[in-house]
């Protein structure tokens, strides 16, 4: 008798176990990092899941930038989408222009009852994810910009001062010839996202116009420009000197920046969040600058704009289940949690209080090289060139301008021909997204 009543006892037991485990909410995020960035990922889904009992976050690796939107909207559309979308910062319009498809933070936060304040974050990042009258429709996540890493090690067998970095572009030509030829033959300097270096953030650096309409900001009928005389110089400049390898292309996105960690080519420009692999796999001493600039451009250098990705809320969940997605949001905003996370990726601090939190400890004394990205987007106010970009299509379009860039650096094209062709087709573009949104 005792052992049947053990028995149902334990059947009990289990039953009421299954219950409990079958309350938690599950929310799902897929997002598109990798390497050291990924461990941070899985560390700040399994610290919130730790700290409370009614939810657990499970992040899932979709792949690139690109293949993680372009995966999330399919699913959407086939009824299973993720509850929390990692988007880069130029699938932006396409996230806005998908009525129904997304909910806007700043609604998800009131109706959760979750304290929000948008003014909190730090509003080079946040106007770039949120309407004209400042409502946030994304949350900020991995915001970075774009800096120059550099080996200290390779500046000192060339005979260049380690400590003082080369300021504008014509410096960074005459170093990077010095380099190749004391020990870098096939790259003297290189980059990671093509487009976004020497495009994209070449434009607000030096106060030029991407496009018209603040760059697509102001205006989905935003008009391409970018084959002023600034942007053809600076092809040009590429075309040349990769015809000796005193710059190497590396590819469209960031597959090359191991070039960079392996010692292979001692200056490149990428990210700011490069920093966690660079710490973890660079076995030479290294810092980073600034962009370079173009010194007979007035006002050069402006500000930069971010890169990096924000996250999405997508439509369709239940209200418990969006009450978890806000809890995870409100838990990601933490102060010391943004300083934490700001010191271990190089992504930047997304409020204003972990920022100065930062700043106050003396960490950047230490680590100068994660303000950098911070003193760069705030070097100036930014100007309608320089607030950011929002282009319907932008995965495409990128794809477009690298082709055009890509023929310009092998012979196949002059540099100017090159960007009319990818202004022209990159126009066509965006009257195809403006016919769709308008509908």
């Amino acid at each position: 008798m005792r052992t049947h009543m053990m028995l149902g006892w334990l059947s009990a037991g289990t039953m009421l176990f299954a219950a409990s485990a079958s309350a938690q909410t599950e929310i799902q995020w897929w997002h598109a990092m990798t390497g050291a960035n990924n461990e941070v990922i899985v560390r700040l889904a399994n610290d919130f899941n730790a700290s409370q009992k009614d939810y657990k976050v499970v992040p899932t690796y979709k792949g690139s930038y690109p293949d993680t939107m372009n995966a999330g909207i399919a699913a959407f559309r086939a009824g299973n989408a993720p509850h929390i979308m990692q988007v880069f910062e130029v699938g932006t319009a396409t996230m806005m222009a998908a009525t129904g498809a997304v909910k806007p933070v700043h609604v998800l936060m009131k109706e959760a009852g979750e304290a929000f304040d948008p003014k909190a974050y730090l509003p080079t990042i946040t106007g770039y994810y949120s309407t004209t009258k400042g409502e946030m429709l994304s949350m900020p996540f991995n915001s970075s910009s774009t800096v120059m890493w550099y080996n200290k090690d390779s500046f000192r067998k060339a005979g260049l001062d380690p400590e003082k970095p080369p300021k504008t572009w014509p410096e960074v030509f005459e170093a990077a010839k010095k380099l190749k030829a004391s020990g870098h033959p096939n790259c003297g300097f290189g980059n990671a996202w093509v487009t976004w270096v020497n495009l994209e953030q070449l434009s607000a650096w030096h106060n030029v116009p991407l496009s018209t309409k603040a760059n697509g900001m102001d205006g989905w009928d935003t008009v391409l420009n970018f084959n002023s005389p600034l942007h053809v110089k600076h092809l040009q400049n590429l075309a040349e000197l990769q015809k000796d390898k005193t710059y190497d292309y590396s590819g469209r996105t960031n597959t090359g920046e191991g070039r960079f960690t392996s010692g292979e080519c001692p200056i490149f420009l990428t990210s700011s969040a490069f920093f966690g692999n660079v710490r973890a796999n660079a076995k030479f001493d290294f810092g980073n600058a600034p962009m370079p600039y173009y010194p007979d451009v007035a006002g050069a250098p402006q500000n930069s704009i971010i890169g990096g990705g924000s996250l999405w809320v997508m439509g369709g969940k239940t209200a418990q289940e969006y009450k978890g997605v806000a809890k995870f949001f409100a838990f990601l905003s933490d102060t010391d949690r943004q300083v934490a996370l700001h010191q271990k990726s190089g992504y930047l601090p997304i409020t204003k209080a972990a920022y100065e939190k930062t700043k106050a400890s003396g960490y950047y004394k230490q680590y100068p090289y994660l303000e950098t990205p911070l003193l760069e987007l705030t070097n100036k106010e930014p100007t309608e060139n320089s607030r950011g970009l929002r282009l319907g299509n932008m995965v495409q379009l990128r794809d477009v301008w690298a082709e055009e860039i890509e023929a310009a650096l092998s012979g196949k094209k002059p540099a100017k021909q090159a960007l009319d062709d990818a202004v022209t087709r990159g126009n066509a573009m965006l009257r195809q997204f403006e016919r769709t949104v308008s509908r």
